[in-house]
């Protein structure tokens, strides 16, 4: 059977259209340049399962096609910024009585271009055209960024109208933290909440009663030791709901569950929180302020340790390099990446018109040791914010790293989880991984650290001329 017979043909009539008979773990950049230069042009389909020399069916068993699918996703989320508007869909057939399953990607044009592919740390930009996929050129790019909407995803306008009774909870949450007084709609209009046809905007419609959806989600969760993985999980739940929701589970699920204690004074009592109110709750509308909601399936992450918290929000700070560990929360200035989301919580008074917020974080910690400083990180795909818990006499004693989850590593070292977790975004030499470790660039590391997790499929080592570099296994080691 022929794709042509399955889809009746209506897929030819534009051309813009590509066929792999599966994804290409070995040469990423074969298939994922082509999603990219859809999104670059006027989008469309790639049908995963078909033979690209005579669209033949091959398809996939239904495990199978979830697996790709999966695969899929997570290599666009690593490796494509924005990431384009796409869906993934199955398409079933039979073949000898049992049913198989191709799967069609359709990718839109994207409202912020150009689109960049990222890989081995060089971006670079694609076009489609008549049917191929080739390097831009200067003159696409600059006309890419001329007619891009070049608007965040909270601004650009939906099909959904506006409707006062769909946003109770906005106008509570307003007059909560406003004393009593009272949202008006000509305050939301002026912010871009919805247009002149009282259509709403996508970030408006995070604010409404009802939203469920995973733009919102959340991941809470409690352990009883320092790290993921190796510590025993006391709960996690997870919740999508309206951003105010969204905004108050956080902060519930962490004040119901941290410690609580005071020091004893000649005439008198201090009592400490784990966690200063304020230094919280600037942590929580940070991580909803800035957050990328652009990408799909990720989610919120909300870790309480035994030493710390750790509140880690989608996209890294928007517009600014990589940020290692840094005590220094005062210096950090992001630049707003959503515009209407934060012009809302601004209004409600629970975020600063300028700045990060972090100079109420350092305030609320300003008398504590060293060890006890919050701190902040930020990698190509999050940022995290971790708060020091002051009942915790000892101070934060983990490192920051990815949560990971993977199988026991067979003749494994106690290296392995921090090499996994550092080259788990981007590949890495051995240089840095043993500058990373502050360890010797010896044979033994090589051979018995490096290459023993090469061996049992935790590590993929790849070659750049004379330079080899490390990434980690994404189908044997997962995020947790």
């Amino acid at each position: 059977m022929f794709l042509e017979e399955l889809l009746n043909n209506t897929v030819f009539e534009n051309g813009e259209i590509e066929c792999k008979q599966i994804l290409n773990r070995d040469n990423i950049e074969g298939w994922i340049k082509t999603i990219a230069g859809f999104a670059n042009a006027n989008g469309g389909t790639m049908y995963i399962g078909v033979d690209d020399k005579t669209n033949k069916l091959i398809g996939f068993e239904r495990k199978q096609a979830d697996n790709e699918r999966n695969y899929f996703n997570n290599q666009i989320n690593e490796h494509i910024s924005p990431r384009p508007p796409y869906k993934v869909d199955f398409i079933g057939f039979t073949v000898r009585d049992k049913e198989r399953f191709i799967i069609a990607v359709t990718v839109g044009k994207s409202p912020v271009r150009p689109v960049i592919v990222k890989l081995k740390n060089v971006p670079a930009i694609y076009m489609r055209r008549e049917g191929f996929t080739n390097g831009a050129t200067y003159e696409e790019i600059i006309e890419m960024s001329i007619k891009s909407q070049n608007k965040s995803f909270d601004t650009i306008i939906s099909d959904q109208t506006y409707e006062k009774k769909d946003f109770t909870k906005l106008f509570s949450f307003y007059e909560e933290h406003t004393d009593g007084k009272k949202l008006s709609e000509k305050a939301l209009t002026s912010l871009g909440f919805f247009d002149e046809n009282g259509k709403l905007a996508n970030g408006a419609i995070l604010f409404s009663d009802d939203y469920n959806d995973n733009k919102t989600e959340v991941q809470c969760s409690a352990y009883s030791g320092f790290n993921k993985g190796s510590e025993r999980i006391v709960t996690v739940n997870k919740f999508s709901g309206c951003i105010t929701d969204t905004i108050k589970y956080m902060q519930d699920f962490i004040t119901q569950r941290m410690n609580h204690t005071m020091i004893k004074k000649a005439s008198s009592r201090i009592n400490i929180d784990s966690y200063p109110a304020r230094a919280l709750f600037e942590g929580i509308i940070n991580s909803v302020a800035h957050r990328d909601y652009f990408l799909d399936g990720t989610q919120i992450q909300v870790d309480l340790f035994k030493d710390r918290l750790e509140i880690s929000s989608p996209g890294s700070f928007f517009q600014s390099e990589k940020i290692e560990k840094t005590y220094n929360l005062s210096s950090i200035m992001s630049k707003r990446r959503n515009e209407l989301i934060c012009g809302v919580l601004v209004l409600c008074n629970v975020m600063e018109a300028a700045g990060t917020g972090f100079d109420k974080i350092v305030e609320e910690y300003s008398a504590v040791d060293d060890k006890h400083k919050p701190y902040i990180y930020s990698t190509s795909d999050h940022f995290t914010l971790v708060l020091p818990d002051l009942t915790y006499e000892m101070g934060v004693e983990a490192e920051p790293t990815e949560n990971l989850i993977f199988a026991p590593i067979p003749n494994g070292s106690k290296y392995d989880e921090k090499i996994l977790s550092y080259c788990y975004n981007n590949a890495k030499t051995i240089a840095e991984i043993t500058e990373y470790l502050e360890v010797s660039n010896s044979s033994y590391f090589r051979n018995k650290i490096i290459n023993n997790l090469v061996e049992n499929d935790y590590l993929i080592a790849d070659e750049d001329g004379r330079t080899k570099y490390y990434k980690t296994n994404h189908n044997t080691v997962e995020l947790a």
